[in-house]
């Protein structure tokens, strides 16, 4: 289950079919633990056969409210802001090796 503070952006930024698709993936990946599209649309609980699964998941990746500056952004500057105070040092290390 996601926290509140995600649901309510998701919500916010997200259409309802879009929302409620990516609260399944969240369930799915926590029990799976696999990316794969493939093993995602084969476990995805929808009435549709694999391929049309496997093509609603790519329009949902590649949809522009994906994107990071409108969804995730905001949700790692809240997060920042709930755990660190104003002034206070942050370090914040990338791995770009991938």
């Amino acid at each position: 289950m996601l926290p509140l503070f995600y649901q309510a952006h998701l919500q916010q930024c997200l259409s309802p079919r879009h929302y409620l698709l990516v609260n399944l993936l969240v369930l799915l990946l926590q029990w799976h633990k696999q990316v794969r599209l493939e093993r995602l649309a084969a476990t995805l609980p929808l009435p549709i056969r694999f391929e049309g699964r496997r093509r609603c998941l790519q329009r949902l990746f590649s949809s522009p409210q994906l994107h990071i500056d409108t969804l995730w952004l905001p949700l790692v500057g809240y997060l920042l802001s709930c755990q660190f105070r104003v002034g206070q040092t942050l370090y914040l290390v990338l791995d770009r090796t991938q």
